[in-house]
C-alpha cells in the first residue's frame, strides 16, 4: 500500500518503544513532509548523537566526555551512590534538587524470565567502585518485581563490605517508573528511604 522506502521508514519508527503502527505512520508522514534540509539535519542529529554520546567510565551514565559532569563535580557527596536502572532515572532524580551524591546506572535489571542475569547489567562496574569512600548505596531501581529483586541482590552483595544499602521509600507506586514520577514524589521517596 505504501512505497517500499516509506514502508521501511514506518517499520523503523514502529521499532521504537511506545510507538505503535498508527504513531509510526504519523511520524513517517511527518518526516516525508519536512523540507529536505530539515530531514537531513534530523538524520545527521541522530547519527551525531550515536557517535558522540557514550557511557561515563565511572557511573555508566550517558555523556560526551570520558567522565560525566556529576562524577567530575567536586561538590558531590562521594560517600553516597544512588543506583538506578537507566539514564532517564538520573535525570528524574536530578530534577528533585534533593540529592547531592553520585550515581550508578545499571542499564537494566535482573530478570530471569528475560534471560537477564547480574552479568548482563552494569553490576561488575558498580562493585569495582565500592573500594573507596562509599558508605551508602541508595537502591533506586523501579518498584517492579525485577527492580525489587535487583535491589535485594545488590543489598546482599554489599552487606559483607560494611556498606549501608537503603531502598527508596514507596512514594512511587509499585509498577511505576521513576522517570515518570514528579519531583515531589521523588523527593519524598529519597527522604523516606530505608535500610535493606
Amino acid at each position: 500500500m505504501y512505497p517500499e522506502a516509506l514502508k521501511l521508514l514506518i517499520e523503523e519508527f514502529e521499532r521504537l518503544p511506545g510507538i505503535g503502527k498508527k504513531s509510526a505512520v504519523r511520524l513517517a508522514f511527518h518526516v516525508m513532509n519536512m523540507e529536505k534540509s530539515k530531514a537531513e539535519r534530523f538524520s545527521r542529529t541522530i547519527i551525531e548523537a550515536r557517535e558522540r554520546v557514550h557511557l561515563c567510565s565511572i557511573c555508566q551514565n550517558l555523556t560526551e566526555d570520558d567522565i560525566c559532569p556529576v562524577c567530575k563535580s567536586a561538590k558531590r557527596d562521594r560517600r553516597v551512590i544512588c543506583v538506578v536502572e537507566g539514564p532517564k532515572d538520573i535525570v528524574a532524580m536530578e530534577k528533585t534538587h534533593e540529592y547531592n551524591g553520585l550515581y550508578h546506572c545499571l542499564h537494566g535489571v535482573i530478570s530471569p524470565m528475560d534471560n537477564i542475569g547480574p552479568e548482563d547489567i552494569k553490576l561488575r562496574e558498580l562493585m569495582a567502585r565500592l573500594t573507596g569512600e562509599c558508605e551508602e548505596l541508595i537502591l533506586a531501581t523501579n518498584l517492579t518485581v525485577e527492580g525489587e529483586a535487583t535491589a535485594m541482590y545488590i543489598a546482599r552483595l554489599v552487606k559483607p563490605m560494611g556498606i549501608k544499602a537503603t531502598r527508596i521509600a514507596h512514594g512511587i507506586p509499585v509498577g511505576g517508573d521513576i522517570e515518570f514520577a514528579d519531583e515531589v514524589t521523588l523527593a519524598r521517596a529519597l527522604e523516606g528511604r530505608r535500610e535493606l
